[in-house]
């Protein structure tokens, strides 16, 4: 174990993303299912799910591909991998020894292993001062609003009911790590409804999951103003999703932000705020 590393915060990343049972299959959503096929087996999944069943595909999985997030778990908190979490684990450690000011949030957080990972490290280093935001809809994300946003044209994501985790089971979720507390503050509702009003003054971390161009956009624009100079912003969808990217880019071009974007993985990208 590198040195400084808490034997702790390393368990948590491999149950958050159920690691050790990254070798069994894994199950893909319906939504994966070739267009045919789908409309057909989608029919049928919203009956079942009428008596709590759904319809899945069986998936390769394995340890390299939840080191990367490129599996889909069935069981665990989080899907976005090891590297991923790596990551997170990395830029609040680099914020709190830095004392750059501010709480740390997660837009779009399916299951909450993510932001549940972010309290566990800030209890480990002394910031438990810093709330964690969690900020979501917790009914799956919005249909494209293919007249303002051009981008979400063909966007799907509001079809995969699989992302609709309730509010009440991401609490549960936190509980059961007993890390659910006065700071750790749910957002619910659309980002757009949510991020204007949101009592956020400052934050040192700033992790976008939000997959579509709205969703993405909607969070730099009302949130990144408040990122703290030597703050970092992430971005998960930014390999995965074109319109993703294309909100970071159009973002980053009208407001002047030269900073370098680095790679995590295959898809999420991060940078340090200088100015």
């Amino acid at each position: 174990m590198e040195k400084g590393k808490s034997g702790y915060i390393e368990l948590l990343k491999k149950t958050l993303t159920d690691f050790h049972h990254a070798n069994q299959e894994a199950y893909k959503p319906l939504h994966a299912a070739p267009g045919f096929v789908n409309k057909i087996m989608r029919t049928r999944d919203k009956l079942y799910r009428m008596f709590g069943y759904s319809i899945c595909k069986i998936n390769a999985s394995g340890e390299a591909l939840r080191m990367e997030g490129r599996d889909w778990p069935a069981h665990a908190e989080t899907m976005i991998g090891i590297k991923r979490l790596e990551n997170i684990e990395q830029c609040i450690r680099e914020a709190v020894e830095n004392n750059v000011d501010g709480d740390v949030i997660e837009l779009g957080v399916w299951r909450g292993g993510a932001t549940i990972f972010m309290r566990a490290l800030l209890n480990e280093l002394d910031g438990a001062n810093r709330n964690v935001w969690v900020a979501d809809s917790f009914e799956g994300l919005p249909r494209p609003d293919k007249k303002k946003y051009p981008a979400d044209k063909n966007d799907r994501h509001f079809l995969f009911g699989e992302l609709a985790v309730s509010l009440e089971e991401v609490k549960h979720n936190f509980e059961k790590y007993g890390l659910l507390g006065d700071n750790v503050k749910f957002l619910k509702g659309w980002f757009k409804d949510t991020l204007p009003n949101a009592s956020i003054q400052k934050l040192s971390v700033l992790r976008l999951d939000g997959d579509m161009y709205e969703s993405t956009m909607d969070g730099l624009v009302h949130l990144y103003p408040k990122l703290s100079k030597g703050g970092f912003l992430i971005v998960d969808d930014w390999g995965a999703v074109p319109a993703c990217k294309k909100a970071v880019d159009d973002y980053r071009m009208e407001n002047g932000i030269s900073e370098e974007i680095k790679k995590i993985d295959w898809t999420g990208v991060y940078w340090r705020k200088e100015n």
